[in-house]
């Protein structure tokens, strides 16, 4: 037990690994996701999900993706080619 609560290991384990951003909305990315291969929830088996990745957007669960290596590679080239706001 410490004087913050039982809740201060996993906020620094947050801080550490996740870059929050404030500053643009979430419907572009949304749209984005949904093209390249999000699956809602309605179309998936619950036996699908621990083989897929899980997509977070500003903290709500929205989907998952089966093949996370090309979705990340497609991000990182729209960002480094400036058709992804950074922030």
């Amino acid at each position: 037990e410490t004087p913050e609560g039982q809740a201060c290991g996993l906020v620094k384990n947050l801080a550490l690994m996740v870059y929050i951003t404030v500053g643009s909305a979430a419907n572009p990315i949304l749209e984005f996701l949904e093209e390249w291969g999000t699956e809602n929830f309605e179309e998936i088996s619950p036996a699908v999900i621990p083989q897929a990745a899980k997509k977070f957007v500003n903290g709500c669960w929205v989907g998952i993706h089966r093949n996370p290596d090309v979705l990340v590679k497609t991000l990182r080239r729209l960002r480094r080619q400036i058709d992804v706001n950074t922030e």
